[in-house]
């Protein structure tokens, strides 16, 4: 059905974002065409070039809405903590937060990367670069404090990231954790986990680990059997 004049709905700019998103994580780039999307929001064929000139221009102004509402939403998320680990905690609540009610952006903004144009690829990767630097400027303060034990922050980063954003392929809100439920347990991973410090001193115990799958797979003697 064609959309009526003075329609009160939303704007056709933003319909054919819209259906266009929706077709777009459905079905995939490639599959959807400009006439399915013209169909599908009620317009002629030839109105749809008066807010898009092509398909392209759909998806990279959709993955760039995304990343940039995206940035200014973590400015806002991260603002006035100073703290590396109440800064990470924030990022951390943020980034599933986020991930989970924007799960349609968020997927085709990592699927779809590939279908960008070599100058869209570029503007969308940069993006995607501030976001991660804000992680890894947490990750590096944490260390220089001696907060978190990492390795090295920019590895550490993408592992949190990869690990984080998954969220959104899985999680159902009508499954058995709720949002808060995930969120606290992705909390305690990283923060009680993988980034808290180390014991500065193992136990005598664990001096001699095995180093070598031969030394692993020595069968080991009971303490009975060491004092026969």
């Amino acid at each position: 059905m064609a959309r009526t004049t003075g329609s009160h709905g939303p704007t056709t700019a933003q319909l054919i974002k819209r259906v266009g998103l929706g077709l777009i994580f459905r079905h995939g780039y490639e599959a959807m065409s400009l006439r399915q999307l013209a169909a599908k929001a009620g317009l002629q064929a030839g109105s749809l070039y008066n807010h898009i000139a092509t398909k392209q221009d759909l998806l990279f102004g959709l993955i760039e809405e995304h990343m940039q509402a995206l940035l200014a939403a973590l400015d806002t998320a991260l603002a006035g903590i100073e703290a590396p680990r109440a800064a990470l905690e924030a990022f951390i609540a943020f980034h599933v937060t986020y991930h989970i009610a924007r799960k349609e952006e968020v997927f085709i903004s990592y699927s779809e990367l590939r279908s960008l144009e070599p100058k869209n690829y570029k503007v969308i990767v940069g993006l995607r670069g501030r976001y991660e630097e804000r992680l890894i400027e947490i990750l590096a303060a944490g260390k220089a404090q001696g907060v978190f034990a990492i390795a090295d922050t920019r590895v550490a980063a993408y592992a949190l990231l990869a690990m984080l954003t998954g969220v959104c392929t899985w999680f159902n809100p009508k499954g058995r954790l709720d949002e808060a439920a995930v969120l606290a347990i992705y909390r305690d991973m990283v923060l009680t986990g993988a980034l808290s410090p180390k014991p500065q001193g193992l136990p005598a115990r664990h001096a001699a680990a095995p180093t070598t799958l031969r030394e692993r797979s020595k069968p080991q003697r009971s303490a009975k059997s060491r004092r026969l």
